[in-house]
């Protein structure tokens, strides 16, 4: 991996992103209200089991991408554009570094699971941070405060530190929240390499990758990983400061990118 810097746009601070009390748009703090209020253990292992099975469809990348043209993030206090956009800002900025083709191929994908919206899902159950469920809720997650709201944070197992899990059982042991991220993960794994697979599975997880959080239930590979988790997480994050991409000039060079990796539609 080349460790380029990302600079943030021109007339943007990095503190400018992520700015929850800003609050400058009034669907994020209501996102997060439900959210932390259903995103139970149950409700997670209900959606894997609903979902993993990948039964649903059978999608193009770019069949994905166009879907997502409809599709404003409620929970990005950064963003008020779709996320086909956003999907070719992350993307046009891993290029710009001159990183490998499959970390520039992953940032046009990453929000991909995000067609759960398709499915009827409600966007509190596809987008927004994400946090493991079946143990007790970290204080560093967005408005930890709603999570009294959530049945789980009174039970007498999932509301203590380990919960369900055993020290370092490894993140792929752990169920986080259910959202894009897990998804996208399971309709592409055996396309990417496993650097890039972790970008894609924790970009979300915050409380981890950001604050520090949960690394008693990480393993040896998690925190080995972890480089490539925030490598990624500069670009998706400060890219949405840029200006809006022209899509219809782009879009040779990125069909030719999905080609590569993704010669065949995919299963949803």
């Amino acid at each position: 991996m080349q460790d380029t810097q990302l600079p943030v746009a021109p007339g943007k601070d990095a503190s400018d992103f992520r700015n929850f009390a800003a609050e400058a748009r009034d669907t994020v703090k209501e996102f997060y209200r439900l959210n932390h209020t259903h995103q139970t253990l149950d409700f997670v292992r209900d959606k894997k089991a609903d979902y993993l099975s990948l039964s649903r469809k059978r999608m193009t990348v770019w069949e994905a991408l166009e879907f997502l043209d409809t599709l404003v993030d409620d929970s990005d206090p950064d963003v008020d554009f779709t996320q086909i956009e956003h999907a070719l800002q992350t993307a046009e900025s891993i290029r710009r570094a001159n990183q490998p083709r499959w970390f520039i191929v992953t940032g046009l994908v990453h929000d991909l699971g995000k067609i759960l919206c398709l499915y009827g899902e409600p966007q509190w159950a596809v987008v927004g941070d994400t946090f493991p469920v079946g143990c007790q809720f970290s204080t560093a997650c967005v408005y930890p405060e709603f999570f009294a709201l959530n049945t789980d944070s009174t039970h007498p197992v999932y509301s203590t530190r380990l919960g369900i899990y055993e020290p370092n059982c490894g993140l792929d042991n752990v169920h986080l929240s259910w959202g894009h991220d897990e998804y996208v993960y399971h309709v592409v794994k055996n396309h990417l390499p496993t650097e890039a697979l972790y970008a894609l599975r924790y970009h979300s997880f915050y409380p981890w990758h950001k604050e520090g959080e949960y690394d008693y239930l990480a393993n040896d590979q998690d925190r080995e990983m972890l480089k490539w988790v925030r490598a990624f997480n500069r670009y998706d994050l400060y890219s949405k400061g840029d200006g809006r991409p022209d899509a219809k000039a782009l879009r040779p060079y990125y069909e030719d990118l999905v080609n590569e990796f993704f010669p065949t539609p995919l299963q949803w």
